[in-house]
């Protein structure tokens, strides 16, 4: 057995499966957000209970950034908010009192410590998500907060100033709860949407979920062919069967035996899956976003005019894989034995719109399966931003992905979560 599944197994045996009925405040779901909620509200001496669906804890939090963990971005709190869209103002008040400065904080207080990558992630230094789930843990239960595993929550309703969350072991009484269950995003690891018919039993609104950050499919046969190549730097755009500019995205594309995915195209994939967007999808790709088309224009021109005799194979490729710029040439009907002489402008034209407009349908996605995070959730407006609190029922929290909130792939989901959590943990109770 390796160092990770004993620290693993350490973790599961140590869970308190205390079975008091009575509790300050009750968490349900141990993810991100429900950890950080916990060492929150258990810090200030409330009696803290996280209930647990899975046998393991933070199941999502092991898995994500390919077992690496992306736990913030290395900006300020508003640029955080900016890239959610329409849920920017609400989240502005939680990343002010839990910044991603101050996430660094507290993993590197519990020894975890951290790295910024050029793209401005944040990493564990170890690489193993395993640290990051651990510390939240140990944080939680330093600070007093008790977990119950492997019990699913079967129904929550309100009973004698409080709540009662009904488990399949029996009833459990809280004077608050906090909703930490997450979406419907990587279902097996537990996130089915449950909180989402607790929300509406209450009277919440629910914003129809669709999944996000998802890899696309694409039936188009020469961009699987192009399976394993990658790009770092382009520019996805995502357009409806009219042509509209839906969403964009600047990072990194990589091409896969099923279609596309890396984060340009998984930021996009929201648009896709979107309930009201009519007929196909479509993406227009920018390979080399750092080059203008007149320059390359004026490279490709004099290239053939000085040396007209070689074939097309000898243009400036500016970066981009060969595999890749065969099958842009043949796009533009250039020929692999063509000389450079006998090239046409209207042929480097075409060429040029290739590399700076790549066109690939895509004919569906990997879907919630494969989502990192869900769009939609429990609607903003019937959430106090400053607390977490509903504004419907006294007592009732919401945190992390059960919200309507969804931001690019980089750590900022993340953060979100993180922040929302331990700004509910602050708030439960007078």
């Amino acid at each position: 057995m390796n160092s990770s599944e004993n620290d693993d197994r350490s973790v599961e045996s140590s869970i308190d499966s205390s079975q008091s009925s009575q509790w300050d405040v009750i968490i349900v779901g141990a993810g991100a957000a429900g950890l950080m909620a916990a060492a929150s509200a258990a810090s200030r001496g409330l009696k803290t209970l996280v209930l647990e669906k899975n046998r393991k804890i933070g199941v999502k939090i092991l898995i994500s950034g390919g077992t690496r963990c992306n736990i913030t971005h290395d900006c300020s709190p508003r640029e955080i908010a900016e890239r959610f869209g329409h849920a920017e103002r609400f989240l502005l008040s939680a990343l002010g009192k839990l910044t991603p400065q101050m996430v660094v904080e507290i993993f590197e207080t519990a020894g975890v410590l951290t790295k910024v990558e050029s793209n401005g992630k944040v990493f564990p230094d170890s690489d193993r998500a395993i640290d990051v789930r651990d510390a939240l843990w140990k944080r939680a239960v330093a600070t007093g907060a008790d977990f119950i595993t492997d019990r699913p929550m079967l129904d929550l309703a309100q009973y004698d100033g409080g709540f009662r969350c009904q488990t399949v072991a029996g009833p459990l009484l809280a004077r608050t709860v906090i909703l930490t269950c997450g979406g419907r995003s990587f279902p097996g690891c537990g996130t089915t949407g449950d909180g989402y018919q607790w929300a509406k039993d209450f009277g919440h609104q629910v914003v129809p979920t669709h999944a996000a950050l998802t890899p696309l499919v694409s039936n188009e046969a020469w961009v699987r062919d192009l399976s394993g190549i990658a790009i770092e730097d382009t520019i996805v755009g995502i357009v409806d069967s009219n042509d509209k500019l839906l969403g964009t995205s600047r990072t990194a594309t990589l091409f896969t035996h099923l279609g596309l995915s890396g984060p340009a195209p998984m930021n996009v994939s929201r648009f896709a899956t979107k309930p009201n967007v009519d007929g196909k999808t479509s993406l227009r790709i920018d390979l080399v976003p750092t080059i203008h088309r007149n320059e390359i224009m004026e490279t490709w021109r004099a290239h053939c005019l000085e040396h007209g005799k070689q074939n097309t194979g000898s243009l400036p490729t500016f970066g981009l894989p060969h595999r890749l710029v065969e099958r842009l040439m043949n796009v533009a009907r250039i020929g692999p034995q063509q000389k450079l002489a006998e090239v046409s402008r209207q042929q480097l034209e075409l060429l040029i719109e290739a590399y700076k407009s790549c066109r690939v349908q895509v004919d569906g996605t990997r879907g919630y399966e494969k989502a990192e995070v869900t769009a939609g959730g429990v609607a903003l407006e019937e959430v106090n931003s400053r607390t977490m609190e509903s504004k419907i029922v006294p007592g009732l929290f919401f945190a992390g992905e059960i919200l309507d909130v969804d931001g690019p792939i980089g750590g900022f989901n993340f953060q979100a979560a993180f922040s929302t959590g331990d700004l509910a943990g602050q708030c439960v109770l007078p």
